[in-house]
């Protein structure tokens, strides 16, 4: 599940309720004896460090949840509460930024379901891909699975969670899995209201959250124009902390974050804010100045970069007119203001990276996911022999985790895959062998095959 600074992590444990039965006491009357009431449950808080304290999370009592019935499910895929409509987004982009870096997020809903077993019953379940990047890298994945009740809740039956630091999976910390020790967890009521009480992830010893709807029937600024019918909620966090989210009708989860403190907001989604038509020629002449900006970082020519930024602020104010999603054009902005300051060689490439991920985004508005998806597998493919000319194993690793996400949520989606596929076995192999000629060679090879994909 996505959230601004990526999944919380930590371990919690739960108090078990405690009855003192009072003793009937000899020639007294033999009726039973009056119980002290079942002591409230405690999850106890974890501080920074990870570690487990004494001290219990003010949790919502059970008169106040929603999420305590066991659900049934007929046709759990078709996902269409208006506040997750999960099978109904193709994709949603989400931008902001976390410890003052860019933060920009991929939601994909992938192809095909996973069976699920809880409580005796397998359910199927949808399956959506998570992609965070900090400062245009690959920071965490997430293949998270829902499913929709029949009375039209949506529920989380789980995730794999893959932490990336350097390129590497770093941990899997926060995957769970529905089970008949794990509940299944309501992530959307079929119909919140104010005060509804209900708990997304509810894994003992792995994550746990806990939500309040605060607001509903809200109007929110949404990236084609006032979108009504959103809901305000405050989650808690198992260290504690707590955070406003905004959930809205054809995005699902919308924004997170707090004032002044980290933040994520949907730049886009699809076909939500899909138009109509062929793109404006201003598109078309940011696709040449943004690729022209990459080529010029990427050949570290101090002239050339200068020139093919100032095209790129051109470009950019002349499509800025067409009408530019806010939260897009917020990060587009911050990032040509990057390029145009950066003083090194890698702040420079950093920034056209960025600006080149800004500018496929764009394209969302006008082209399919698969279209995107294809260019994005060559920028990737690109973005490799600029860190190998940097000597950076760490970024060529991150580069090839990027593909392999794209990747998976392309390939069915294309004509004769098999030369990606071969080219991408051997780009793995190079780069977990840190052999960088052999990955610079095999990212020829997977560019030429990129340019012969065809969608389907």
């Amino acid at each position: 599940m996505s959230a601004a600074a990526g999944h919380r992590l930590a371990t919690m444990l739960i108090c078990a309720p405690i009855v003192i039965a009072l003793d009937a006491g000899c020639g007294k009357d033999s009726s039973p004896a009056p119980s002290t009431p079942a002591a409230a449950e405690c999850i106890n808080v974890v501080d920074e460090s990870g570690k487990t304290t004494d001290e219990c999370l003010p949790v919502a009592p059970d008169s106040e949840r929603v999420d305590l019935a066991t659900p049934t499910f007929s046709r759990p895929t078709s996902i269409t509460n208006p506040l997750h409509p999960t099978s109904r987004v193709e994709q949603v982009i989400m931008g902001g930024h976390v410890d003052g870096k860019p933060f920009r997020t991929e939601v994909t809903l992938l192809p095909g379901t996973k069976p699920i077993t809880w409580r005796g019953a397998t359910t199927d379940t949808a399956i959506i891909q998570y992609v965070a990047y900090l400062d245009g890298r690959i920071h965490e994945v997430a293949l998270d699975w829902y499913a929709q009740a029949d009375d039209g809740s949506v529920w989380y039956l789980g995730e794999d969670v893959f932490n990336f630091q350097d390129g590497k999976v770093a941990d899997t910390k926060g995957t769970w899995v529905a089970s008949d020790k794990t509940p299944a967890a309501m992530i959307m009521p079929a119909k919140p209201a104010v005060g509804n009480v209900y708990r997304p992830e509810n894994a003992p010893e792995v994550v746990f959250e806990e939500v309040r709807v605060q607001k509903v029937d809200q109007t929110v600024a949404g990236p084609s124009g006032n979108v009504s019918g959103a809901i305000e909620v405050m989650e808690l966090h198992m260290d504690g902390t707590r955070e406003g989210k905004v959930f809205a009708p054809g995005y699902g989860e919308f924004s997170t974050g707090n004032p002044g403190g980290d933040l994520e907001a949907v730049s886009l989604a699809v076909p939500t804010d899909s138009r109509q038509g062929p793109a404006p020629a201003e598109f078309g002449a940011l696709s040449v100045a943004a690729a022209r900006v990459f080529e010029a970082t990427a050949s570290a020519g101090g002239d050339g970069v200068k020139q093919a930024a100032s095209a790129l602020g051109r470009a950019w104010e002349a499509l800025f007119s067409k009408g530019i999603p806010p939260q897009m054009a917020s990060q587009m902005k911050t990032d040509i203001e990057a390029l145009n300051g950066a003083t090194d060689e890698g702040s420079a490439q950093a920034a056209a990276l960025r600006v080149a991920q800004n500018e496929l985004d764009l394209r969302l508005l006008y082209q399919r996911v698969i279209d995107v998806d294809l260019a994005k597998l060559a920028l990737w493919a690109r973005q490799l022999p600029v860190d190998v000319a940097a000597d950076d194993a760490g970024l060529v690793l991150a580069d090839v985790a990027a593909l392999d996400r794209v990747w998976e949520r392309t390939q069915y989606g294309v004509q004769a895959p098999e030369a990606v596929d071969g080219a991408m076995q051997e780009l793995r192999q190079a780069a977990d062998a840190e052999d960088l000629p052999a990955v610079d060679r095999a990212a020829t090879a997977l560019t030429q095959a990129v340019d012969g994909l065809r969608a389907r």
